[in-house]
């Protein structure tokens, strides 16, 4: 794509989504950066982009963002779907309410952009959609099994829309990354937290795997601030420049991997198989503790 192209970026308050914009409005692309809150972007705008409030779960919100940037710039070249968090905790503790708001978020939100913004991109038979998965799309960690089931479905979505969308000229790519250090672990601690309340569980759930989910909090802080793994985190700006290459390139790949950790892990899940991830899994977290018989 031209460096002249405009850019639509979800999630740009902080993260990837906010170097997402400031990298791209740098090299000279007309960028929409879009978060709920539209004072989150201020610095942005000095940066040199537009800025535009845009709540993927709600569907006047989109609406109104797509038709605004398509009267004020002509058009969209490229879609980054990067809004997203994770919902966190056993999946048989997390109440049915949170994980519909996890899939509102991380898989329809986007899915519903695309579709917004197709129309435009199929009548130029010129476009990109980049969809942030992660490599928690492609392997499975203890206590994400709602959120690594948004991420499948992510990668589920973009397979299908990178076959269906080619004959009109418009490519579809996965950005996958690894730990990166942003407010990732803040959010699955402060989602963690909220379902000890037992509101919403079936039966004993929350109390049965409250000291698992304590744990899974504690894990996943820790991941990312000391230890083998955090030593293989990466920056926002590391997805930023992945994401300028999967724009930039003329004939894109369907999946780039950023940050070392992502390509350690998904190398390990592809050698070992079931069994052997299950045992790795098993060797290094911990797991939910059934209660004393009697």
């Amino acid at each position: 794509m031209p460096v002249s192209s405009v850019v639509l970026i979800t999630g740009c308050s902080t993260g990837i989504g906010r170097a997402t914009a400031t990298h791209l409005a740098a090299s000279g692309c007309t960028v929409v950066a879009t978060a709920r809150r539209l004072e989150d972007l201020a610095d942005l705008a000095v940066a040199g982009c537009r800025t535009l409030a845009l709540d993927v779960t709600d569907e006047a919100s989109m609406r109104a963002a797509v038709d605004a940037v398509e009267a004020t710039h002509g058009r969209i070249d490229v879609l980054v779907n990067n809004a997203g968090y994770s919902q966190s905790g056993a999946v048989e503790s997390v109440p049915l309410a949170r994980t519909r708001a996890q899939f509102e978020t991380n898989v329809f939100g986007p899915l519903r952009l695309t579709q917004l913004v197709l129309p435009g991109m199929r009548r130029r038979r010129a476009g990109r959609i980049v969809n942030v998965s992660s490599m928690g799309g492609r392997l499975v960690f203890p206590g994400g099994g709602v959120y690594h089931a948004s991420k499948y479905a992510v990668e589920a979505l973009s397979d299908a829309l990178r076959y269906e969308l080619r004959p009109f000229g418009v490519a579809v790519v996965l950005i996958e990354p690894g730990l990166i250090r942003t407010h990732f672990a803040a959010t699955v601690g402060a989602k963690l937290s909220a379902l000890g309340d037992g509101a919403g569980h079936a039966g004993d759930a929350a109390a049965v795997y409250a000291d698992f989910n304590d744990v899974i909090a504690r894990g996943t802080v820790a991941a990312y601030e000391r230890g083998p793994m955090a030593r293989m985190a990466g920056e926002p700006l590391d997805v930023a420049r992945t994401i300028v290459r999967a724009i930039e390139a003329p004939w894109p790949r369907a999946r780039y991997t950023v940050g070392t950790s992502a390509t350690f892990f998904l190398t390990l899940r592809r050698w070992l198989g079931d069994a052997g991830w299950d045992w790795f899994l098993r060797s290094n977290f911990a797991a939910p503790k059934p209660p004393a018989a009697g």
